[in-house]
This record gives structure tokens, sequence and C-alpha cells, in this order.
């Protein structure tokens, strides 16, 4: 059953005839999966992708090794440009990618496990979000895509300077 927050970005996309495409690691497609709660989501969603790996961060979204190692996956600079190429793999008007560490591991001093990053890319800019969530894995992937709807459906309501 679709959430207030899909349903919404149905009202948004539609009218508009806008498209939105997604660049996903630690949320395994689950905000993909959001949006095609929706029926009629076809009309606006042509597709995403999930990019666990540094790996297919380059080969598909056309990250630059030289952004992972200078600031990792989990960064403002690397979920810009995964949101980039989110928009050019699917020529789509928005891209929203998320990078984090959903835990229970994989967290250090200065990235914490509950790390998230957003970021969003459109013709008239780009925007990066950062959070740190407390719960469990499970509650950390949720909450990012509860937050990566919102973040888009900030930048379709003019919220974003």
């Amino acid at each position: 059953m679709p959430s207030p927050l899909e349903e919404t970005l149905l009202a948004h996309m539609r009218p508009r005839h806008l498209t939105i495409a997604t660049a996903e690691s630690c949320t395994g497609g689950l905000v993909a999966d959001r949006i095609t709660n929706v029926p009629g989501s076809s009309e606006y969603f042509p597709g995403g992708v999930v990019t666990y790996s540094n790996e297919t961060k380059t080969q598909l979204l056309g990250v630059l090794q030289e952004t992972l190692a200078a600031h990792g996956a989990v960064s403002a600079e690397t979920v810009l440009e995964m949101a980039r190429g989110a928009r050019k793999l699917f020529s789509a008007n928005i891209g929203i990618s998320v990078s984090g560490i959903a835990g229970p591991t994989g967290g250090a001093p200065e990235k914490p496990v509950g790390t998230t990053w957003l970021g969003l890319s459109a013709g008239n800019g780009e925007w990066a979000r950062h959070f740190v969530w407390n719960g469990s894995r499970i509650e950390n992937k949720h909450l990012s895509s509860e937050a990566a709807l919102q973040f888009v459906i900030d930048y379709l309501e003019g919220k974003l300077k």
C-alpha cells in the first residue's frame, strides 16, 4: 500500500510530465520499490540502479575513482555524482541517490553506523543531505528511503535553495 509520500510524489510528477531515476547503494532498491508502489508510476519512473560496490558506481553511474578515493562512497561528493549519473543513464529530469552505512557493522568514528548521504540532481541544480540514523539495519534503510522521497518532494515544492 503506498504511503502519503509516494502519493505526493505522484501528484507532483504526473501533471508536470517530469521523470525521476534512482541510484541506490545502502537502500538496495527500496526507493525505487516505493516509487513503483503507486499505479501509474511508469509514466514518470524510467528506472533505477543499485550500485552497491564502488566498481558499479564507477561503471554504471560514472562516479570518478578519484571522488571515491578522496571522499569515500558515503559522502556528498559521491551521492551527487551518483544522482547525476542516474539522470544521464535514464535521461530523466531528476536523479535521486542514496549511499550510507546501514549497519550494524561498517562504521568508523568519522562515519558511524547510520551515516547516510542523499543526492539530488536536476536541470537547475544539485543538492545533498546528510543524516545519521540510530536504528537497526532495516530501520536505517527505511528512514533513508523516507528521506529520499521527502527530498524529491521538497525539491518539487520549491523548498531547496
